[in-house]
């Protein structure tokens, strides 16, 4: 049920069902991503990791990442992913550290390995990219055959989750 507040006490109901008299509703700005998303991208997340099912490498000598490694992965190629860029330049013969909202503003004489993403964090996340995000996770995880019965449980907690 969505619901538009138009002043203390009043609103416009912008879906098909009205809000129920006598029964308790908790709000969530829909603006922004809810608890319930926070909930349930974690667990799935951890669910994914403990599955060992993915393929995602790590950084230095390990074979395979860590799970912070692994969530800022499923944030980069399944979320948001980078907010901004920083990157080396040269100005006068010296490096200088610079920032980029969008790849495309970075010079292409920049090398690749002097350029960095800043993931966007999953509190800026709106609803929507929570969802899209989510969405695209449960995929992936059905796609490499995440099947335990956890997994399964939290999709059952997720019913109209949306």
């Amino acid at each position: 049920m969505k619901i538009f507040i138009t002043g203390p006490g009043e609103y416009i109901s912008e879906s098909k069902q009205d809000p129920i008299v006598g029964h308790h509703y908790n709000l969530d700005d829909s603006t922004a991503g809810t608890d319930a998303q926070n909930r349930a991208f974690h667990a799935l997340l951890g669910v994914y990791y403990a599955s060992r099912a993915w393929s995602y490498e790590g950084s230095g000598y390990r074979t395979g990442a860590t799970f912070g490694e692994f969530r800022n992965l499923i944030k980069r190629k399944l979320g948001a992913g980078f907010e901004s860029f920083i990157y080396v330049a040269e100005e006068g013969g010296k490096p200088v550290i610079k920032d980029a909202k969008k790849r495309s503003e970075i010079p292409a004489a920049v090398p690749r390995e002097l350029i960095r993403g800043r993931l966007k964090s999953w509190a800026d996340y709106t609803k929507r990219q929570r969802m899209e995000t989510i969405t695209k996770l449960i995929a992936e995880m059905h796609e490499v055959g995440v099947n335990s019965p956890k997994f399964y449980e939290i999709l059952e907690g997720m019913e109209g989750w949306k």
